[in-house]
């Protein structure tokens, strides 16, 4: 039997400690606090967004008729897209070409006329026109400050300016290709020799009147007359009464004509 007063402390035996893995393997099945609740929380609005009314599913109803509406139905926030996207292009491509354009713009203005002084040996009937005017501007531009391949190039962009501005019915380009045809036919005149002058002067007047018809089409000689059908005046004076007619006399009158009265 044992004794009920042995007070004999208890010495216990050394601790199991427990190993530093299991703990991590804790820790890695556990997610960390408040992870769970951030992506429970992310997927019920990308629930609510595509659901009838959201807003993801809104913006997709835009761009699903938006090939029906138009240009001028589709949502606005459809055009301003495209509109930007649009001047990224233009920029882009405005920065691409810069240095191209630059250089084409070189080229022309430096071009080297193919027709020179009494070098011309072509028969085309272009060249009756064009070669008394490469020649003038090679003989007279020697003592500018630009060469005469930069102001052949400009005479040649001055014409193109007053055709087409011409045929688009612009007062100035008509003035402007009037005046560079006078003196086209002047420089033909001036430098072709005695002999052909007369049949090179006509050509280049009917070169230009040929040409004349598209850069000064709707131009008439007839003079216009402006009709005015406005409608006289009539005016109307309160003041101004008309007398009643007096009645003829009784006796005159027969029975079944009676005056008029006023009720």
């Amino acid at each position: 039997m044992a004794d009920h007063n042995d007070r004999t402390p208890h010495v216990p035996g050394p601790r199991h400690e427990r190993p530093a893995d299991h703990d991590q393997a804790l820790n890695l099945t556990q997610p960390p606090p408040g992870k769970q609740p951030q992506l429970a929380a992310l997927r019920e609005w990308w629930d609510n967004a595509w659901d009838e009314g959201g807003i993801l599913h809104s913006r997709w109803e835009d761009l699903r008729r938006a090939p029906v509406l138009g240009w001028h139905g589709m949502a606005n926030w459809i055009k301003a897209a495209l509109g930007l996207a649009g001047i990224c292009a233009v920029v882009i491509l405005l920065d691409g070409a810069t240095d191209v354009l630059a250089d084409a713009l070189h080229r022309l203005l430096t071009a080297v006329p193919r027709v020179q002084v009494a070098t011309d040996t072509s028969d085309s009937v272009f060249a009756v026109v064009d070669q008394p005017i490469r020649s003038y501007i090679a003989a007279h531009a020697t003592t500018l400050p630009i060469s005469a391949s930069t102001v052949y190039t400009v005479w040649q962009a001055v014409g193109l300016f007053g055709l087409v501005g011409g045929a688009f019915r612009s007062s100035g380009a008509r003035l402007t290709w009037t005046a560079w045809g006078a003196a086209s036919i002047a420089a033909v005149y001036s430098t072709t020799p005695a002999d052909g002058r007369t049949i090179a002067t006509g050509l280049a007047v009917l070169a230009w009147t040929a040409a004349s018809t598209l850069a000064l089409r709707g131009l008439t000689l007839r003079p216009s007359l402006f009709i005015h059908n406005a409608a006289p005046g009539i005016e109307i004076r309160p003041q101004i009464h008309v007398p009643t007619p007096a009645a003829p006399p009784a006796e005159d009158t027969p029975d079944n004509v009676h005056p008029l009265q006023k009720r």
